[in-house]
């Protein structure tokens, strides 16, 4: 009688074994991404849709590497740097992570009010209140599993940027010829782009999320402890995080793709080439497209943004506990982790309150990407050097491929951020 129960247990369905890495990758195509995404399709049309076929494996390889850490080691990302480097490294990274996050925080819960104000009017700073306030509720007081379920359910707004595409007319033949043989230029306007497209797509919150929900994970009763201590749990639980990053960052990569051929199809051909915020491109999208596709456009922003808020604040949260030994996770009740409820308190407040000030958003969310490029580098560093000691991960070290996929990540957001201050200044 137990066999039958057993075999569909272990023969979960494909919705079970995405998690982590569906959540992460959906939540990187958040609203400050889908304006620079859609900045991108705008400034240089098909000429950019290139880039989300070289940052997907690169993506895939050094998300599987932050899920591993967390699940072999059932400790999140800022938990192992705080055993292994000196306090200084740690501290510096997580500051640094904190102001990046909330600035991101902030410029995302103003977009998804512009959004909003688009569809029905009122005031963009009132919706941005409350996204930022509901946002905040949800994490507090929904269960986690429940709260999981929410967020899965959320990934599906970002179809709407696909619904967009497809309710235009696309020259296939060329997007795909320009996808895979592109005009490549070394101007700087062509250069920033690439760089912001890279920055926004490989983002140091991301790897601290996905080690966290892997150790969320283990607590909820998916895998009763670490596999260094459960090692017969181990291919089970490696290959289901392989599944769930591989269909997270193509998910991830996928929509980016859409969204930069919505764009160029769209706002390039009409030779509107300067687009600065993901609202600005939906209402840009309108007398364009037609009403259907801006409708769609915007509440893809709304969508995402309740989707990625969460996950930003979150992350800050899992640093910053992790830093100091306090207890988190998503999964506890307020008065069991209040400090780590208290930090998500803080940049989800603290982004709101930023739309408040004279702060000029886009000037912010230039700076936060800076930073994110900057802290990018040294924290995939980290990670990697993590990934290769056998003293912490045992026998789950990575091997050759993942190793090598890990590093060209490494290589090649060094040359972005290296690309990125020489054409900044």
């Amino acid at each position: 009688m137990r066999e039958p129960e057993q075999k569909k247990k272990d023969e979960d369905s494909l919705l079970d074994k995405l998690g982590p890495g569906l959540i992460t990758g959906a939540a990187d195509d958040d609203p400050s991404g889908i304006a620079t995404y859609s900045q991108a399709g705008a400034q240089f049309g098909l000429n950019m849709l290139w880039t989300t076929l070289i940052t997907f494996p690169l993506m895939v390889g050094i998300q599987i590497v932050s899920a591993r850490i967390g699940r072999v080691t059932g400790e999140g990302l800022a938990a192992n740097i705080r055993r292994l480097f000196p306090r200084w490294v740690l501290l510096t990274i997580v500051s640094l992570l904190v102001v990046a996050n909330t600035i991101n925080i902030a410029a995302d819960i103003a977009a998804m009010g512009e959004a909003l104000q688009l569809v029905i009017g009122g005031g963009e700073h009132g919706h941005a209140v409350v996204f930022g306030v509901l946002s905040l509720l949800l994490q507090v007081f929904i269960p986690y599993q429940s709260y999981v379920r929410i967020l899965k359910w959320l990934t599906l707004s970002l179809l709407a940027y696909v619904g967009v595409a497809f309710s235009v007319h696309i020259d296939w033949p060329a997007a795909i010829r320009q996808s895979l043989a592109p005009d490549l230029s070394f101007n700087p306007e062509f250069v920033a782009v690439v760089v912001a497209v890279f920055g926004t797509t490989i983002s140091p919150y991301l790897f601290f999320w996905q080690a966290s929900q892997e150790v969320e994970e283990l607590r909820a009763g998916n895998g009763t402890s670490s596999l260094t201590s459960s090692p017969e749990d181990a291919r089970r639980h490696l290959l289901r995080i392989k599944l769930d990053t591989y269909v997270g960052m193509g998910f991830s990569n996928l929509i980016a793709f859409f969204i930069i051929l919505s764009a160029a199809v769209t706002l390039h051909v009409a030779g509107i080439t300067q687009i600065q915020t993901s609202a600005q491109a939906a209402q840009a999208l309108r007398p364009i497209a037609g009403d259907f596709s801006f409708l769609l456009f915007s509440l893809g922003i709304i969508g995402t943004g309740m989707l990625a808020v969460p996950v930003l604040a979150g992350a800050t949260a899992y640093a910053v506990a992790d830093s100091f030994g306090w207890r988190q996770g998503l999964d506890r009740k307020l008065f069991e982790a209040r400090e780590f409820y208290a930090i998500i308190a803080v940049a989800t407040l603290g982004g709101v309150l930023l739309d408040f000030t004279p702060i000029d958003p886009i000037k912010a969310l230039f700076w936060s990407a800076v930073i994110n490029g900057v802290i990018a580098v040294p924290i995939m560093t980290v990670m990697m050097l993590i990934a290769t000691r056998s003293e912490v991960m045992g026998r789950y070290v990575v091997k050759r491929r993942l190793k090598y996929l890990g590093w060209l990540a490494v290589a090649a957001m060094s040359v972005v951020v290296v690309t990125m201050l020489a054409t900044a200044w």
